[in-house]
C-alpha cells in the first residue's frame, strides 16, 4: 500500500511518497498562496487560495480539470475572498469550505458542465525542443 502527501506553498503544490520523503510530482496551475488541500477516495485534489482561487485536480497524474474563484458574500472586502479551510464530506461527492469572510460554502459538482461550458485556460509547461 502507498502512502502520500502534498504540500503547498505559493504558487507550488508537491506531492511526496512516504515515509521515504521522496518528490512525486509538482501541480501546476494554481498561482496564489494556498491555504487548503483536500483529497477526495475518486482521487481529486482540490487547492483553495487567499485570493478566493480554488483548483481541482487528478490526484494521481496532477492534470488540472477546473479552475474556479470564490466570490465573497455581499458587504465584504475583496480582500476575504479567500479560502482558509477545505474538507469532503463522506461521499466525497460535495466540497465544504471555510472562507476569509466568515462563511461555510458547499459546493457540488455540475454533471451537466461540459468544456464547451466551463474551458480550461492550458498552456503546456515544457518549452519545444528539436531532436
Amino acid at each position: 500500500h502507498e502512502f502520500t502527501f502534498a504540500s503547498a506553498s505559493t504558487g507550488q503544490i508537491k506531492q511526496w511518497k512516504c515515509p521515504e520523503g521522496a518528490f512525486m510530482q509538482n501541480f501546476d496551475g494554481h498561482n496564489a498562496i494556498i491555504n487548503t488541500l483536500s483529497v477526495n477516495e475518486d482521487n481529486v485534489l482540490f487547492s483553495g487560495g487567499d485570493n478566493g482561487s480554488a483548483a481541482f485536480f487528478d490526484w494521481k497524474t496532477g492534470y488540472k480539470y477546473q479552475s474556479l474563484d470564490s466570490i465573497a458574500q455581499p458587504g465584504s472586502l475583496d480582500a476575504e475572498a479567500g479560502i482558509m479551510s477545505s474538507t469532503f464530506d463522506k461521499t466525497g461527492l460535495r466540497l465544504i469550505t471555510g472562507e476569509a469572510d466568515k462563511t461555510i460554502k458547499i459546493w457540488r459538482e455540475d454533471e451537466n458542465a461540459t468544456p464547451e461550458t466551463h474551458p480550461l485556460e492550458w498552456k503546456p509547461t515544457l518549452g519545444r525542443q528539436k531532436f
